[in-house]
């Protein structure tokens, strides 16, 4: 009978190790599940909406027709980090190339 309870102590002593481990173990696999779905659904998207955006930017020429913080106008020129346009007949504006929402 001792060597049952000696098994029996044995094995009670260390099951509440094995769960606490098994318990990190889930831990960490269910912030790698979130961490990837983040990744999947928010980051990715967003970086390839950049992308297109920052293209979208970089075929900007003079000539073009674009809605820039919230005024049309015509591209007379095209500056590194700005861009003037023309609004109305010999009214031409300097904007930043960021505040451009759309090329027509």
């Amino acid at each position: 009978m001792n060597e049952t309870t000696e098994v029996v102590n044995q094995v009670s002593q260390n099951v509440p190790q094995m769960s606490q481990q098994t318990g990190m173990w889930g831990m960490i696999l269910y912030c790698v599940i979130i961490i990837a779905i983040l990744y999947l659904f928010m980051i990715r998207p967003n970086k390839k909406r950049l992308a297109e955006y920052q293209k979208m930017l970089d075929s900007v020429k003079v000539g073009n027709r674009v809605l820039a913080a919230g005024i049309y106008g015509t591209v007379k020129k095209v500056n590194e980090k700005t861009i003037e346009m023309e609004i109305a007949k010999g009214v031409v504006i300097e904007v930043n190339k960021n505040a451009i929402a759309n090329i027509e």
